[in-house]
């Protein structure tokens, strides 16, 4: 998703070292991989490539990132801790020592310390990234804005599946991510692409 001149963040906003922005990786998790189990179809293909490149920037500039984890109160969801697709992806496996946050709703903040955390460290300025658009990514990013922080949303670092609306209409996957984003872009965060958070990372760090 390209950024008009217009909405283009500032940005002062995100590479200043004094707001030492936190990556928040949402639920970048093996479930995910089971494209059938969703839907039968995804988009964005490398948005879980695009988060580890952004995961390995903060690793090396040791900037605050937190892991968020679903793990679904039922049984036979394929996010429940019983089951093989609880764990994280591969690309993005929580080094020894990184702040895994686990939740077992929609937001992150709901039922967590994740907001003490962040204010503990005076962290106000949030990347978010990870899976799906439009449900826990999409949640996260309302209450992130909703709680004051500067939230920043990458979009070629999420990805979601088509859904069945209420007609029986098959709504595809880019469709429902292009919809979600834009509900959230100016409102609740920037939405941004992960070129830009490189090179706004790089540039000050």
């Amino acid at each position: 998703m390209e950024n008009t001149d217009s909405n283009k963040p500032k940005e002062s906003t995100i590479i200043t070292k004094a707001a030492r922005p936190a990556l928040i990786l949402v639920d970048i998790q093996q479930a995910f991989d089971d494209i059938e189990y969703w839907g039968g179809q995804r988009n964005n293909p490398d948005a879980v490539l695009r988060a580890s490149e952004l995961l390995q920037l903060w690793r090396e500039h040791g900037l605050p990132l937190f892991h968020i984890q679903h793990c679904s109160s039922t049984l036979t969801s394929p996010l429940h801790e019983t089951n093989p697709g609880n764990r994280f992806n591969e690309m993005v496996t929580p080094a020894e020592g990184e702040p895994v946050i686990q939740k077992n709703v929609n937001s992150a903040f709901i039922g967590t310390d994740l907001k003490a955390r962040l204010d503990d460290a005076k962290i106000t300025t949030l990347v978010i990234v990870g899976l799906t658009t439009d449900h826990c990514v999409s949640t996260t990013t309302r209450m992130a804005g909703n709680l004051g922080y500067e939230t920043f949303l990458v979009a070629d670092a999420t990805a979601t599946f088509n859904k069945k609306g209420t007609n029986g209409r098959n709504y595809s996957a880019e469709l429902i991510h292009e919809t979600a984003l834009a509900s959230l872009n100016n409102e609740f965060a920037t939405v941004v692409s992960s070129d830009f958070v490189k090179q706004s990372i790089q540039a000050t760090w």
